[in-house]
């Protein structure tokens, strides 16, 4: 394991849009192109807030095959590609391989709850079957188990292109955790936009980010100004889009995100059953974050 991790700094769990129901491209290369210029690292297109659980298997490929397309080269592609089915998750991860993915995110295996042995087969299967870097992603609370650090530390020992973890269990101690079994080398990732700061002084190396399909910028500004010892910088950004973080997920991910981009007249606030759209009490209070954040006029 080398000492400097694979996959720092700021990555966007881009949204699917839909238009009348089905994948909107144009909208989903519009969205990419304000991430290039905007100065992220890359994006994680099909994960949780790609609403990967409502696509089939021919879309999900086709969102991956896309996002690299529109990449072009100048930010990665983090393809989500998790299941819980390993056959599944195996299909996915040599598909997005195919279309030029620079690495995998592979999410704990949600609702059958294996245990930490079936954890460990599952990633080790998968990682035996690709060539793609893969970023483990423990998040209990939807998934109700967590990938503990035994497993995780065992797994990066065991396959080499298993390199990191997107982090989100609100729990700042894992990623000290991570980072005394694993060392340096070992990407840790938050995954809640609302710690990442926390996270980043305990040891993590970046984000996978919801708020910045909205605030791109910003979001990189951040987590950037942190890996270059400007701490109090990272701060004054943290402070002010922390309200924006946490009504971002006022209801369930990603409704909120998706209704704050169609406010900025970016995509349709267009979901998949069973997500529906936002309250109207929740939207007002979602477009007033917006505004005193200056997101919004």
């Amino acid at each position: 394991m080398t000492n400097k991790p694979q996959f720092p700094g700021t990555y966007t769990a881009i949204v699917t849009p839909f238009q009348g129901g089905e994948v909107d491209a144009d909208a989903l290369q519009r969205l990419i192109r304000m991430q290039i210029r905007a100065g992220v690292d890359g994006i994680v297109p099909v994960g949780t807030t790609g609403e990967s659980p409502t696509l089939s298997y021919e879309e999900h490929i086709e969102v991956i095959r896309l996002s690299v397309q529109f990449a072009g080269g100048k930010i990665k592609v983090i393809a989500g590609t998790g299941g819980n089915s390993t056959s599944e998750a195996i299909y996915l991860t040599k598909a997005a391989e195919e279309a030029g993915a620079n690495a995998s995110l592979q999410v704990a295996p949600y609702y059958n709850k294996p245990t930490p042995e079936g954890l460990f087969q599952h990633f080790h299967a998968v990682a035996r079957a690709t060539r793609l870097p893969i970023l483990l992603y423990s998040i209990p609370g939807r998934c109700g188990i967590e990938i503990g650090v035994d497993t995780v530390h065992r797994l990066a020992h065991d396959s080499v292109n298993i390199v990191g973890i997107k982090e989100a269990s609100g729990n700042a101690d894992r990623i000290n955790q991570l980072r005394a079994a694993l060392g340096p080398g070992f990407t840790l990732l938050s995954g809640d936009d609302a710690l990442t700061l926390p996270f980043m002084a305990a040891g993590a190396h970046g984000v996978i980010s919801v708020a910045s399909n909205v605030i791109p910028r910003e979001v990189s500004s951040m987590v950037r100004s942190f890996l270059r010892h400007k701490p109090d910088q990272a701060l004054k950004l943290h402070t002010k889009f922390y309200p924006l973080f946490k009504d971002l997920f006022i209801e369930t991910n990603p409704a909120p995100v998706k209704a704050a981009l169609a406010m900025v007249g970016l995509i349709e606030e267009d979901l998949r059953l069973p997500l529906v759209p936002i309250s109207q009490a929740s939207k007002q209070k979602l477009e007033a974050t917006l505004k005193a954040c200056g997101v919004l006029s």
